[in-house]
């Protein structure tokens, strides 16, 4: 769950900021990976951004995970060759500590970016719930003057429903979704309806994620399965509805001229 996060984060920082784009590649050819130190390079430079003293906070870690390897060997009493690998292994916690340190201020920072963005709740809905959920970052329903849109959720907390935008604007486009979860479900599973922003009733993009995970599990591995397929069936058959065709991103959605 931590490595879908952390391939989320790492995406997007390479993607650049503003681009809410699809994890996969909608081409046959196999895309390059950047190396190592490149995308290390990469996220470093997209969570300065949002944490500028990011850049010596990490060098000091390091250097204190020396100096605990280092200060370890004295205690010790080991000989210069234990200097040597003591201070090797304080090198090496200083750099766990410095990548987990970097993770968490770029999942931050990512957020902070892609805030009040248009499918920012779809980026996070297919990329941040791990191996419980299945969603998609395209949204199930979308108001295309406003670009404000419904995101779906299928997993073992049941069926979540969020919107982005208003929710005034929101309330057809809620409503009609959460009678085809009904109908999908056979109101044998819960349908959670959410919605994001700032308000008091709102979850924050930061914290979305985190609630939908914390639903209580209504049905099992099996009823999941199961549960999808019938998602996806009944989606499919619903997709021609749609406003914009599969695929497009939302945030480029224009509404029709009138004739």
């Amino acid at each position: 769950m931590a490595n879908c996060a952390r391939a989320a984060v790492w995406e997007y920082a390479r993607a650049g900021p503003g681009k809410l784009v699809r994890m996969a590649s909608r081409t046959s050819a196999p895309e390059k990976r950047p190396g190592f130190f490149t995308t290390i390079k990469q996220l470093l430079s997209f969570t300065r951004k949002s944490y500028p003293w990011v850049v010596w906070v990490l060098p000091l870690i390091l250097v204190a995970g020396i100096g605990v390897g280092v200060g370890g060997a004295f205690l010790a009493q080991q000989r210069w060759w234990g200097l040597i690998l003591w201070g090797i292994f304080g090198l090496m916690l200083g750099m766990i500590c410095s990548m987990l340190l970097l993770n968490r201020l770029a999942t931050g920072a990512m957020y902070k970016q892609i805030e009040g963005t248009p499918g920012a709740t779809g980026h996070v809905v297919s990329n941040m719930l791990g191996r419980s959920w299945r969603a998609d970052d395209m949204p199930v329903a979308i108001n295309a003057k406003s670009q404000e849109g419904v995101y779906r959720a299928v997993g073992r907390g049941g069926v979540v429903l969020v919107g982005e935008g208003s929710r005034r604007r929101l309330e057809k486009l809620i409503k009609k979704e959460k009678t085809t979860a009904r109908r999908i479900t056979h109101d044998a599973v819960p349908v959670t309806v959410l919605f994001v922003g700032t308000g008091d009733d709102d979850t924050p993009i930061d914290q979305l994620a985190k609630t939908i995970k914390k639903l209580p599990k209504a049905v099992d591995r099996r009823g999941m399965t199961q549960l999808v397929a019938r998602t996806e069936s009944i989606s499919q058959g619903a997709m021609s509805s749609l406003p914009i065709p599969k695929g497009v991103d939302p945030s480029r959605v224009r509404a029709p001229k009138p004739r």
